[in-house]
Parts: structure tokens; sequence; C-alpha cells
């Protein structure tokens, strides 16, 4: 399968892109090209990100708008505006209504099961969850779509597409089923790496097609995306239940990050599976 960059936006991604190799040729440059198209894959999600912090340093709560549904307004504008202005594409948008969707659904339910709360008063917010937070798991769905584009990646050899949708419903489930029964995420562990062991994906970052296995591409995503909630859970815009003010994110943390990347990927796959190839 030809490697080839989507047509949208190639044109701000390809200045990016001579900018550097021409200031910055060889290893150095390779470096500082992956780093800048991860940063602009993860640009929604990023400006989310600062948000959060900047709003946590200067919000007043005596403010006409709560600080919640500053953050909720904001992600839909920047929605908008990466629509209006061909930062992300039309398919990817429905890819992030996916990811609102199933992420509000988990919200609710680890809300009320006590898992983690949103401590502080909103507007726009239902049974305990601001709505912003359903951005949050868009803004994961936002990178896939993206990173996929950017660095025009190929996933093969993929698994049997029934498959993947088989343990993604199961990881899914197990974030709710292990409240009552038994927690089966060890096993699923082994699942994923069972299934996508021979899963290579490919990119290209200059010119040359590289690649890495999928379950260490999915662990250093979950790495990135732990990392992403210490900012969350430090600023206070939520709390794990039992976490001391000031406490990092527990480890256990990275494992779900990283079974949910297989979720993530699989909601990606249900509304493109272009990039993927069984050979």
């Amino acid at each position: 399968m030809a490697l080839h960059l989507h047509r949208d936006n190639l044109g701000i991604e390809r200045r990016l892109g001579d900018f550097v190799r021409a200031r910055m040729p060889g290893v150095a440059g390779e470096l500082v090209m992956f780093l800048c198209k991860q940063a602009w894959a993860c640009f929604f999600g990023g400006l989310l990100l600062a948000m959060i912090i900047v709003t946590k340093l200067v919000w007043n709560p005596d403010w006409v708008i709560q600080r919640y549904d500053f953050l909720f307004i904001f992600a839909i504008l920047v929605q908008v505006l990466f629509l209006r202005f061909k930062l992300e594409t039309w398919e990817e948008a429905r890819v992030i209504l996916l990811f609102h969707a199933t992420g509000t659904a988990m919200e609710w339910f680890k809300v009320h099961a006590g898992s983690w709360g949103y401590p502080e008063p909103a507007l726009f917010k239902l049974m305990g969850v601001p709505l912003f937070s359903g951005f949050m798991y868009a803004a994961v769905g936002s990178y896939i779509a993206r990173v996929i584009r950017i660095f025009a990646m190929r996933f093969a050899p993929y698994p049997p597409f029934w498959m993947t949708m088989v343990l993604a419903v199961a990881i899914y489930v197990n974030f709710f089923a292990h409240h009552f029964v038994m927690d089966i995420r060890l096993g699923l562990f082994v699942a994923t790496i069972v299934l996508f062991a021979r899963t290579k994906v490919w990119f290209v970052n200059t010119v040359k097609a590289r690649w890495m296995p999928m379950p260490l591409a999915a662990f250093l995503a979950s790495f990135a995306l732990w990392m992403a909630e210490n900012v969350g859970t430090a600023t206070g815009t939520w709390l794990y239940s039992g976490q001391i003010s000031g406490q990092w994110v527990s480890f256990a943390k990275l494992g779900s990050w990283y079974l949910l990347l297989y979720v993530a990927f699989a909601t990606v796959t249900v509304v493109s599976r272009s990039a993927l190839s069984r050979r």
C-alpha cells in the first residue's frame, strides 16, 4: 500500500517540513521533525491542556462564568475553528464525535461509582460530570486520526477486523464490569500482545518509511496520556478517589490508558480503515 499524505492541510504541513529540513539536516532534523509532527497531531489536546493550566492559574471563583463552563465553551470553539480552517477533516470530526459519546458514558459511570470526581461547580454539568470532559476523550480521538494522516501511517499485518472489535468491546465493557465481577484486565493485556504482536506501525517522518511494533507504540502513547492526566489532577480539574493533592496519578492508570488506546484505535477504524493492511 502506498504511503501518502492527506491533501487537506498539506500546505501547512509541507511548509513546516521544509522549514525544519532547511535549517536542521541529518539526525537532529529527523528528531525535530518528529516532535513537530507529534505536536501538530495533538494540537487539539494540547490547546485544551494548556487552557486547563491557564484557567487554574488565573480563575476567580467569583467570576460570572464557572471554570468548567469556560473550558466547555473553549473546546467547542476550538472544534469549530479546526473545521472552519480545515485543520481537521470531517472524517476526523466523526471520529471525535464517537469518542465524545463513549467517553462521556464512561465518565458518568465512573463518577457515579466513585472512581474519580470533579470538585468544581458548573452550569454545563450533568450527573456530576462537566460536559467539557467529553472533549478530553475527543482529544485522544483527534490525535489518533491526525497522527495517522500526518505520518502517512500504515498498520500491517493487521489482524482480522472482527477480532480487534471483539477485543475493543471486551476492554470497554471491563472498565464497567470490574466494579461488579472479576477484573480481567491482565488477560486483556495479554490479548493485545498476542493479537498485535506481528503488527508494525509504518510511518513516514521525512522521506524514509520506518516502523515500530504496535504494542510499543500504544505504550508510548499511553505514557504521554498518563503524563497529561497528571497535569489534570495537579490543577485540581479532576481527582481520583483517595488521591492526595499533589500526589502523582497511580502507575496503574498507565495500564488503563494502554488498554483504552486499543479501544480508541478501534473507534477510529470504525470510521476509516484505509491505513490497515492484512499484509
